[in-house]
């Protein structure tokens, strides 16, 4: 086991420190405020300083070596205790270094600026689930949260951890055809024009569209506007042998992106009737969009609907019409899907902004500090 203390001007940077110099899997034993330096007791400054932890190579059941490691694990941590006055921990498996340690040293309260379950409310008002809360706030008691800034640091380190493996980006180019999937009302086309102007104006792509939304004619209509200030062909399919004669017109293109209707997909029919035009099993790409407006609960449901098709990834859109952003999180967390893209507004090509992990986590906090002011 390794144990390090650390120390820096904020949190953020101690956390960041910790990264760099023990890796992902390192967990936060303790931090507190220190005094440093001066003269005469004069110009003291203070830094943030962690007690960090990272588990050996796990030794199998049965070795004769297993004892002797959980025994020295707990003589290094007492002694570790004992010689920084570090707060003590009730039981070493929470930090997940030794999963069969006894209770050890009990560990006085302290008291914190902002207790866990006011935490924890103030992250159920963005909408996270409980599960995802839990991983989220996990070691709390360990860490001296004395600012709103703590807070944050706490809460961005923490996210970044939880999805550390899950895949961010937008269009792959891997592949031809680009289809945006999901429910009425949530802005599909208007995001399909702007991937598509995305494609045109920045990647410089030779981009077509395909339409097999033909439940509405204002739809249409409004891909044909979009087809025409982009100066892109469209071809409008009812049926499959529509769709390959389409296929088979683009075929020399870069990209083609492929415009389905809106239904009700807490419905399967209206899942399976996307099928039997398109041919998921080919060449495409396939984007679930889903408004930041709408309930966790049917996007959870629709998303289980999908779930037979390939899901690349998801693009969430009415950013601009909501401050809660923990249905995002929460789909994220759950199916392991990451965030595409996000839209901020009706303007086409503005309005659009390729997502990663650390725009989402900067704006899941910018939600927080307006739950809080509000």
């Amino acid at each position: 086991m390794k144990i390090k203390k650390i120390s820096a001007p904020t949190m953020a940077e101690a956390m960041q420190i910790v990264k760099q110099e023990m890796g992902e899997d390192a967990v936060i034993l303790n931090s507190k405020t220190v005094e440093s330096g001066g003269v005469f007791g004069l110009f003291k400054r203070k830094l943030v300083e962690v007690i960090a932890a990272l588990d050996e190579p796990k030794v199998k059941e049965g070795s004769i070596h297993t004892d002797h490691i959980e025994k020295q694990a707990l003589n290094e941590l007492s002694t570790y205790w004992r010689d920084s006055d570090a707060p003590k921990v009730d039981d070493v498996k929470r930090s997940r270094m030794v999963q069969t340690a006894k209770p050890i040293i009990s560990e006085p309260k302290k008291e914190q600026w902002i207790t866990k379950k006011e935490l924890s409310d103030q992250l159920m008002n963005q909408e996270l689930d409980e599960p995802l809360i839990e991983k989220i706030l996990k070691n709390y008691e360990h860490v001296s949260i004395e600012n709103k800034e703590d807070v944050y640091d706490l809460l961005s380190f923490n996210l970044k951890n939880i999805f550390r493996d899950i895949d961010f980006g937008g269009i792959s180019f891997t592949k031809k055809f680009v289809n945006v999937l999901g429910p009425t009302g949530v802005g599909k086309t208007t995001t399909l024009a702007k991937l598509a102007a995305k494609c045109v104006l920045d990647e410089e792509k030779k981009v077509a569209f395909i339409t097999t939304d033909t439940y509405r004619i204002a739809a249409i209509e409004q891909l044909k506007t979009y087809a025409q200030i982009l100066s892109v062909p469209l071809e409008v399919c009812y049926n499959a042998q529509d769709f390959i004669a389409a296929k088979n017109k683009f075929s020399d293109y870069d990209v083609v992106f492929i415009d389905s209707a809106g239904r009700n997909f807490l419905d399967q029919e209206n899942v399976l009737n996307l099928t039997k035009i398109i041919n998921y099993d080919d060449d495409v790409e396939v984007f679930l969009v889903f408004a930041l407006t709408g309930k966790y609960l049917d996007m959870k449901k629709i998303y289980k609907q999908f779930s037979k098709l390939p899901i690349y990834r998801f693009i969430f859109t009415k950013i601009d019409e909501t401050h809660s952003y923990g249905a995002m999180f929460n789909l994220m967390d759950e199916f392991k899907v990451g965030t595409a893209y996000i839209t901020n507004g009706q303007n086409v090509p503005d309005d659009f902004v390729d997502a990663d992990l650390f725009y989402l986590i900067n704006l899941f906090i910018e939600g927080c500090k307006y739950e809080r002011s509000s």
